[in-house]
């Protein structure tokens, strides 16, 4: 997960809590502190300092990054050099279209939008990974 903000911290935490393991990164270190103080005893999240050691091993990728085209596009395509090709890229917009955005990666058929707790498939994303992005929203949803 990427952005350590009310918004990126929230959903760490419900992953971490529905089973998940979760590596957080955030450029701003004082967040990454500040979410560690305020932890739950139950909640174990692991911190990254960079984007790539976030998401190095990554089944998902997700950005709470500011919801600007520049900053997204920059985020999307970080994340799509330094995942391994498995990996799902969950494109966190309520502003932006998912599909002009995946389109600049090498990964368009595994991208999806999240826009307000919604999964939005693109045009070329496959139906095994939008299956299994809302069978992770389900997850979530149970475990709240």
């Amino acid at each position: 997960m990427i952005g350590a903000g009310v918004q990126g911290r929230t959903f760490a935490i419900a992953c971490a809590q529905a089973g998940y393991r979760v590596v957080l990164e955030d450029v701003m270190p004082s967040k990454l502190r500040e979410v560690e103080s305020s932890l739950p005893n139950d909640v174990r999240l692991e911190f990254a300092s960079t984007v790539e050691d976030a998401v190095r091993e990554a089944d998902y990728a997700i950005d709470f990054v500011p919801d600007e085209l520049e900053s997204k596009l920059e985020m999307v395509c970080m994340i799509d050099r330094m995942a391994p090709p498995r990996t799902v890229l969950m494109i966190n917009t309520t502003a932006l279209d998912v599909n002009d955005l995946a389109s600049c990666t090498y990964r368009a058929e595994r991208c999806v939008g999240v826009s307000g707790g919604e999964v939005v498939v693109g045009s070329r994303t496959l139906p095994e990974v939008a299956a299994d992005v809302n069978a992770l929203f389900a997850r979530l949803q149970a475990s709240l």
